[in-house]
């Protein structure tokens, strides 16, 4: 029978059985199965050392008599306060009744007696066994292994999970066996998933000894199994957008080396870490577009299925949230349906880069046409999600994040579109050479070339990208109709926006057409300095923007100089901008010109 299961996996996805026999051995298998059963153990005795003994204080918890102990010392601080109150009251008023002022603190000193009886009553008698409620201590004692288990399954799953993709992958890539993997007749999909079942099956294995226990403890905390299985459905859709998330990363930055797992699995670390902060503060909710990261995290749903486990507020930000007015917080199977279609669409386009990268490591992270479609999809989704703020008396939290949530969009697209040397000096030299080309002038070709063609440069595409991104924040700017911001500067606002990341791109560009072997890092090194270090000398130098906006309208973040600029300023800025876009263009035409001349051309000109 294990022999008929083992074909069958094999005939379905020959990968997965790869992955299974160099993973699944007897050794291995005990390893994870020994130390997920001490971790029950150890969690479960941990969790039993406060188990009430014939020693329990009459006024803890799980004692029936708490309540009415807890209500004579209430009283007896509330008679002794009032007491206080009226003594001071008298020395205000009638400063000359010793004989009040005497009788009101022989009432304080005899309150102060009951509670010092009180209280040594209560250190020297504690709470008769008959009268203490083990049911419930039993109940909340399931309820912090049930919680503890599924912190531990979110940081296990997710943290190590991800190294192993990683490694796995950065391994594969040194001893050159994933070219012959590459070469193989099966499809990338197979073959990435295979490698998504196959090299966590440890962690599987180690986390599904654990749940039984999990179960079990859920159900003696009387937690409805649909929303224990509700939980395991969205963690399940969590670990499979991380792990193509790792996939990703690990065919996308080679250059990390041995460090790459680490690097990949720390950020996974660091991530939760932020994300279980902003969810267990009672001060940080759901109420604006950068927030909605947290939905990339199971935090917040795991703290809507079972809210006790952070016990800093009651309830859940997550009852609040709205996406086109609409409540999906008010039901469990509409913002379990959230959390999925979010895991969803995040995980395909993931797995179209992966497609695109895993038969050719040359290939842009994404093609323009799907550029387009992902900005447009994921402008959706932030509006969405923040619309029903716009009407609230302080939108420029919401503005800032919107605002910088595109920042963080467009640079990533800066670096996924933007191709190398070879590919556009590829381009420049054969482009001709395509017959739909020669269909069409030559101009009417170049712009269809800029707009779709993944081999030419990338600065059409991005302009049409920021376009797209900054069309909800100027509708959100002209919407306003409270006064909160100057139109027209906001909207120049965003024009310098525009000219800024155009400038950038253009910049990535030219730098990725270097014959450097190091390009790429001198791309990441040039665009961060210019994005940094100006706002940083400025803050260094304490040059407020409110004191010199014109040199905050030059950095790389002039949306707090916006508002002490004039317009005139704000245009001369957009002005010298342009300039510099003309400029760099100008230059990136001529070494893409460079480029697509032929060997001979360049040697018999000296080049």
């Amino acid at each position: 029978m294990a022999l008929n299961l083992i074909d069958k996996i094999g005939d379905w996805n020959p990968q997965l059985l790869r992955e299974l026999k160099g993973r699944l051995r007897v050794f291995h298998v005990a390893i994870a199965a020994a130390s997920s059963l001490l971790l029950q153990i150890v969690v479960f005795l941990y969790q039993l050392r406060d188990y009430p003994s014939d020693k329990y204080p009459l006024t803890g918890s799980y004692c029936r008599l708490a309540q009415s102990y807890n209500d004579q010392q209430t009283q007896l601080y509330k008679q002794q306060d009032l007491l206080y109150q009226q003594l001071n009251n008298v020395k205000k008023i009638k400063p000359l009744d010793s004989v009040l002022a005497a009788d009101l603190n022989s009432q304080i000193i005899q309150a102060g007696r009951k509670i010092t009886n009180l209280q040594k009553y209560l250190e020297k008698n504690f709470c008769p066994s008959n009268e203490m409620n083990i049911q419930l201590w039993w109940r909340d004692h399931y309820e912090y292994i049930f919680l503890s288990f599924s912190v531990i399954f979110i940081f296990t799953l997710l943290v190590a999970g991800t190294y192993l993709l990683i490694n796995d992958l950065a391994k594969e890539e040194s001893r050159g066996t994933l070219n012959f993997i590459r070469l193989s007749p099966q499809s990338e999909t197979s073959i990435l998933t295979g490698k998504l079942l196959g090299v966590p099956v440890i962690i599987y294995l180690f986390t599904l000894t654990a749940i039984p226990l999990h179960l079990w403890s859920g159900r003696g905390a009387k937690i409805a199994f649909s929303y224990i299985l509700s939980f395991y459905v969205v963690l399940a859709g969590c670990c499979f957008l991380f792990y193509s998330a790792a996939l990703l990363f690990s065919l996308v930055n080679r250059w990390a080396g041995g460090f790459q797992p680490w690097l990949g699995s720390g950020a996974v670390l660091l991530f939760l870490f932020v994300t279980l902060f902003t969810a267990s503060n009672s001060g940080l909710y759901l109420d604006n577009p950068f927030s909605s990261l947290r939905l990339f995290a199971p935090w917040d749903i795991t703290n809507y299925f079972f809210p006790n486990l952070f016990r800093v507020y009651r309830g859940s930000p997550l009852k609040d949230v709205q996406f086109f007015y609409f409540p999906i917080g008010k039901s469990v199977v509409t913002i379990t349906g959230f959390y999925l279609v979010n895991y969803a669409l995040c995980s395909y386009w993931i797995w179209q880069a992966l497609k695109r990268r895993f038969r050719n490591a040359n290939f842009t992270i994404f093609s323009k046409g799907q550029s387009y479609l992902l900005v447009a999809c994921s402008q959706v989704f932030i509006l969405g999600f923040s619309l029903h703020t716009l009407g609230k008396n302080e939108p420029g939290v919401n503005i800032y994040s919107l605002g910088f949530i595109n920042f963080l969009l467009i640079l990533a697209l800066i670096a996924m579109l933007t191709p190398h040397r070879q590919i556009i000096q590829d381009w420049a030299r054969y482009r001709h050479e395509n017959p739909t080309h020669r269909r069409s002038s030559q101009i009417q070709s170049l712009w269809q070339d800029l707009l779709w063609d993944e081999k030419s440069p990338a600065i059409v595409a991005i302009a049409i990208n920021l376009i797209m991104a900054t069309i909800p924040l100027v509708a959100w700017i002209l919407l306003d109709n409270l006064g909160h911001f100057n139109h027209k500067k906001a909207v120049l606002g965003m024009v310098l926006f525009i000219t800024m990341m155009m400038i950038y791109a253009t910049t990535a560009q030219l730098t990725l057409l270097m014959k450097n072997r190091r390009r790429s890092l001198w791309a990441i090194g040039i665009i961060g300095s210019a994005i940094l270090l100006p706002p940083t000398i400025l803050q260094f130098l304490s040059i407020q923007p409110g004191e010199d906006a014109k040199l905050w309208i030059f950095s790389t973040f002039p949306w707090p100089a916006i508002n002490y600029a004039s317009q005139t300023t704000i245009f001369m800025a957009i002005l010298a901008e342009f300039t510099v876009i003309a400029l760099l263009n100008f230059q990136l035409t001529k070494q893409v010109k460079l480029a697509g001349e032929s060997s001979t051309k360049a040697l018999l000109s000296g080049r």
